[in-house]
Parts: structure tokens; sequence; C-alpha cells
């Protein structure tokens, strides 16, 4: 194994071929495929309902993870109850719904345009406390990318005062069609994430901001928006929701975008070119207006993360933690079959089940020096909200957690001879999870795909926006049977026909040897890292860097 070199924390430095040789120990444990398949069977299960979080279907979800990791020899490590540990903590949440019919037109040239919910337009339940939404004839401006950067003298709502205004936007970067320029090139930055660009159009004052769909910027179709954005929405529960949300959130189609610009006697394809440079300026689409109406029906729900443990032997303060949501969309309109449930088997049955495995591992194994915990999330699909309320709230100190290792959406695809991570996570722990692949003769491919912003969209990203390294494991492409073709063509028909829709369902053509050698590897660099005393770091030059840096005395 060739050495890679450990930052220094607290006056220590080893390399990564140092530091996992500490405690070697046997490679990971064998992970049962069948066991994998059954745990996804049952989670992706109709009788699961989709798994929607704060819903009926919760309770089952909850039940059947509890448990499994106490059948395995898992501790329940969540909440304190009377001084006892649950296997839950509770999330406190905001939820939004769509009351009624949603009524949507836009106006040019003195006609009328009826739009319709879902086809043309994605209207989100909004979340900023408005039980009734009434906007008529409002202006809208075509602005950008939706992006203030000061640090890269970028400004796409500079001059124009937003109140009263729906922003018109593009999905992505800048930089995503020409691959470079203020924003890094093709990777994308967390200013391309529609999470964002709505948090912005808040602090700009504006009325509403719509998301112009584009199938390879957004890295999913239509189809994908529909049905994530039309039913009910979750967020944090916020002392001032307005100031995170506009009135009016959504996307609409490129076609309706293209419609809107040419009424105003605009060229998109002309604003689009020049949105993509530094000094671009907001365009009104003068003579076009948007009008829309609908209620929204808010309440106060909990949902829960569950958590268990294996206590550490000689340093239990200390932790390495596996994440991975059990949540999915739950049940919608029908597609073309009538199938109404989204049964979320890749995303992310496999991946909880996965985890499980690794969780039964563990508690098969001795015990290790760090404690290991299993935290099973919910509410990613709403917007990281599980993790995102632990990295706020953590059970745990984050100061003295080594690593976070997610697991997210694996593919059934079967073994490969590669393995990547969502976007690059620029850490030591990424190092170690090369070198791990490496030992078994497993290469590691940077994600190819860094412009559909992975990295910002896995329910590490809260972890490592509070300093701690985190890595979201990705398989591979480069398949032991078909190579990278096989595995490309999986990947590509599983993003248009089942990602986040009806047809994500388990199904006998799985081969889950892919996922348990992936749980195998992952369960085997988080042993190594259990039973040492190295604390991975980020590299010099990572804006998460000094956030981590700040509690170094806490790992001394």
């Amino acid at each position: 194994m060739k050495p890679l070199l450990l930052s220094s924390v607290g006056g220590l430095a080893l390399s990564a071929a140092v530091s996992l040789a500490l405690l070697a120990g046997p490679a990971g444990a064998e992970i049962s495929a069948p066991r994998i398949g059954a745990h996804v069977e049952v989670l992706a299960s109709d009788a699961f309902e989709g798994r929607a979080p704060a819903t009926p279907a919760e309770e089952k979800v909850i039940a059947y993870l509890s448990e499994q990791l106490a059948a395995a020899g898992v501790a329940p490590a969540g909440d304190l109850k009377d001084g006892v540990r649950a296997w839950t903590q509770d999330v406190p949440l905001s939820r939004f719904e769509i009351k009624g019919p949603i009524a949507a037109s836009y106006a040019a040239g003195g006609k009328t345009v009826v739009l319709t919910q879902g086809q043309e337009i994605a209207i989100r339940a909004s979340a900023n406390g408005q039980r009734e939404i009434r906007i008529a004839d409002a202006p809208l401006v075509f602005a950008g990318y939706g992006v203030v950067a000061p640090e890269r003298d970028w400004n796409d709502f500079a001059g124009l005062d937003m109140r009263g205004k729906i922003a018109l936007v593009l999905v992505n970067d800048p930089d995503f069609e020409s691959g470079e320029g203020d924003f890094g090139g093709k990777a994308m930055t967390y200013y391309g994430r529609w999470t964002y660009k709505y948090e912005e159009a808040a602090r700009q004052g504006a009325l509403g901001l719509l998301v112009i769909h584009e199938t390879a910027p957004a890295s999913y179709g239509w189809a994908t928006v529909a049905n994530s954005n039309t039913n009910e929405i979750l967020d944090i529960v916020r002392p001032d929701p307005a100031a995170a949300h506009t009135a009016l959130e959504g996307w609409v189609q490129r076609d309706l975008a293209v419609d809107l610009v040419a009424a105003a006697g605009l060229d998109f394809e002309t604003l689009k070119a020049e949105a993509q440079k530094r000094g671009f300026r907001p365009r009104a689409l003068e003579g076009v207006t948007l009008s829309t109406s609908f209620d929204v029906d808010q309440q106060q729900v909990i949902t829960r993360n569950v958590v268990g443990e294996i206590t550490g032997t000689r340093r239990p303060q200390e932790r390495v933690i596996y994440t991975s949501h059990w949540d999915h969309l739950g049940v919608g309109a029908p597609d073309a079959s009538g199938d109404t449930i989204y049964n979320g088997a890749v995303d992310n049955a496999a991946g909880v089940a996965a985890v499980l495995e690794i969780a039964r591992a563990f508690a098969q194994g001795p015990a290790p020096e760090r404690s290991v915990n299993f935290l099973l999330v919910t509410a990613e699909e709403k917007g990281l909200l599980g993790s995102e309320y632990y990295a706020s709230a953590p059970l745990y100190p984050l100061e003295t957690t080594v690593a976070i290792l997610n697991l997210d959406a694996p593919s059934p695809a079967g073994p490969a001879r590669d393995f990547s991570t969502a976007g690059d996570a620029a850490s030591d722990l990424q190092d170690m999870l090369i070198a791990m692949g490496a030992e078994r003769g497993r290469r590691f491919a940077p994600d190819p795909r860094p412009e559909a912003g992975s990295f910002f969209r896995s329910d590490h990203f809260p972890f490592v926006r509070a300093g701690v390294p985190a890595v979201s494991y990705r398989s591979g492409l480069d398949l032991i049977e078909g190579g990278i073709p096989a595995g490309l063509a999986w990947g590509e028909a599983y993003s248009a026909r089942k990602y986040h829709q009806q047809a994500d369902e388990y199904g006998p053509d799985w081969n889950l040897d892919g996922i348990a050698q992936d749980a195998e590897m992952l369960h085997a660099l988080g042993l190594n890292l259990a039973n040492s005393e190295a604390w991975p770091a980020w590299k010099d030059g990572s804006e998460f860097k000094a956030r981590r840096e700040a509690s170094a005395a806490a790992r001394r």
C-alpha cells in the first residue's frame, strides 16, 4: 500500500498505511447477499407504502429497523428517556401540503395560458407560513442562475428590487455548459443546487422563484421533478419561515420557459449565454405575468431517526457513524400502469439493508475500541432533514465523531472492479477508502458526473458542513459481467425509468453480490477506524478544514 499522508491533529501525523495497519486485524466480515435481499424485499414492499416520513408507514419502518438491529445484537442509542436510550431520535418538522385545486396561468399579449400542475409546472407546497397563496399578475424576471457569490464577484440579482416579482432561473452553475469559468468548471458548487436558489430568492425578498428544468444540468428528467415536488413538503421548524422561503417555489419545463421569454420578445438561448458570464444583469420579462392560487395545510409533525450502537471498549466517546436514509416518497398519483406507491427499492431500501448487515457484522465480531453507530435517518428526500437535524442537535459530540460513512442507493447490477464516491470528499478518509479498495483489487473511479452535485445531495453533507470528515459511497460501473458499458447502461436505464418513480421496485433480476461486496469493504474501513487512534482530516484547501480544526483540542 502506498503511504498517504494524514494531516496533523494535536501534533500527531500518520500515514494512511500506518494508521490502517495499527490494528488491521481480519478483513471485513462476510456480508450476506441473501440477507440484504430479504431486507429490501420487506422495506420496498407495498405494505410499507413508500416509507414517507410522518405517515402510518413510518411506524412499520421504525419497528422493522429497531427489531432487526436488536436481533443483530446492536444496542439502542437514540434519545435519552428516563435515563435509558431509545431506538429513535425525534426529528420535529413542519409539514406543508397543498389542499384542493391549484390554479396557475401566465398572461402575455392579452392572452392567458392555463398551466397544469405536474405537466408544464411543478409548484411546491409553500413553506413560508402562509395558508393561502394568492398571486395575481406577478411580473417575471429572468435572473440567470439565481446566484449571489461575492467571492466570485457574481450577482444575478444586481440592481433589481425583487419584491413582488417572481424569478425564473436556470438549474446548476454558470460553468455547466462550457466546463470552465468562475465556478470551478463542470463540478457543481452549492450555488448550483435548487435548494440554494430558493434560499437566495428569499434573501432577495422575492415573491417567488421557479427553476427551469433541463435534463442534463439537473441530472434527472421531468418525471423526477414532478414526482418530488408536487406532494407534501417537509422542512425544519423555523422561527421565521418566510426568511427562508418565498411564497412561490417550484419548477417549470424548459419549453414553458422558452415561451415565457419569447413572449417578452427575447431569446432563451441568448439569455442563457449571457447568464454564463460575469457581469450578467437580470432581465425583466416585459408584459409577461404569472398568477397562481392554492391553499396550504401546515402541521407540526415528529418523524424519527433510528440509532443503534456497538459500544467501544477503550474509547467509547469516539465514534464512527454509518448513515443511510430509510425514507422515500410514499404514495402519489398513479403512473401509466396505475401504480401509486413509490417503493424506493434502490433508493434507499438497498442502502439501509446494507447498513443493517454491516451492523450485524460488527455485533458478531469482537467489540471495537471506539464506538460504532448506525444512524438510519429520515426525510432525506425532503432535503436531508434527518441528517441536518442530527448535525444541528447531535446525540453525541461531532468533535469526537471520527468519520461518517454514508450509503445511498447502492447498485444491484452486480460486483464491480471499481467504486466511487459522491463528489470529491478531499479528505484523508477518502484516501483510506481508496487504499481499502486497492487491497481488494478494486480501483477508485472519481465521480463521473460531478456536475450533478451529488456531493451536496446525500446525508453525509450536513456533517461535512459541520466539519466532520465524511464520504458518501457509490457502487462501481465497471461490472465483472459486462464491464463499463453494462454499468453505464444500468445507470442510465435506472435514472430514466425508475429513479423517484413507482418502478423502483425489488425484482428477480437483482444481483446483490455487488452490494454485499460494497458493504464488506465499508465494514472493513469502519473496523479499522474503530480500532485505531487515527483522526481523518480535511486536506489543505478544503473549505471544511477550518471548521474541523477549530475543535482539534477535543481530539487530543
